[in-house]
């Protein structure tokens, strides 16, 4: 079992897969394994893994929720992080160097472990993260401008996880440098034209497209070097 360590305990120039201890579909992993140069087991995201005959590349977390049986198999891959002021889904993005990185098991459950994972996002808004599950597929709006094509009736939510001022264009219901906050104005189910959609935003926003445009998310998250 390695220590807690400041250097990053996985590095790749390609997609990596954070997998967390939420609830997720039988098939989550398997639909995205192709796509993924390395998985890690966050917590108890690793019994997933295990489930899945997938090694990852390493488990990081305070460790305290992962069964026995993952922490017997993947005993050389537990990477422990004690401390208690932040939550696993923090220890495992702060650890990983990635261009982009995508988020299984994160969004079901317990309410307060999912605004926890969007007060995460929120703060490490310059990372490219993409949280999926069977539903959605989330991640916060580059600052300045973001383009995306989507097909006409989807589904295109706009929730500010701050102060935000956003315009955005190719929706249903478009708007111009509208402030956005958690408790005012948002935009949860706006819908594409067909075609592009793009926004240009000056905060945290938090973008949600159905699960099948999911690589038009994991398109649109990259930032720019």
């Amino acid at each position: 079992m390695q220590s807690l360590q400041s250097e990053p305990i996985v590095s790749s120039s390609k997609l990596v897969c954070l997998v967390g201890g939420a609830p997720i579909a039988d098939d989550a992993i398997a639909s995205v394994s192709k796509g993924v140069d390395a998985f890690i087991g966050v917590d108890g995201g690793a019994d997933h893994l295990l489930a899945a005959a997938i090694t990852p590349a390493a488990i990081i977390g305070d460790l305290d929720s992962l069964s026995e049986a993952a922490r017997a198999t993947f005993a050389d891959k537990l990477c422990h992080v004690a401390e208690q002021s932040s939550t696993d889904f923090e220890k495992a993005l702060t650890r990983v160097v990635a261009p982009k990185v995508l988020a299984l098991g994160f969004t079901g459950g317990r309410i307060d472990h999912i605004l926890s994972v969007l007060n995460v996002m929120a703060r490490y808004a310059d990372r490219a993260v993409v949280l999926a599950d069977t539903e959605d597929a989330s991640f916060m709006a580059r600052q300045g401008k973001t383009t995306f094509s989507a097909p006409k009736g989807s589904r295109i939510s706009m929730m500010p996880l701050g102060t935000a001022t956003v315009t955005v264009t190719g929706v249903g219901w478009p708007f111009a440098d509208q402030v956005m906050t958690p408790n005012g104005f948002t935009s949860p189910s706006n819908a594409a034209l067909g075609g592009d959609v793009t926004l240009a935003v000056d905060g945290p926003v938090l973008i949600t497209l159905p699960r099948a445009l999911l690589q038009t998310a994991l398109q649109a998250v990259v930032r720019a070097e």
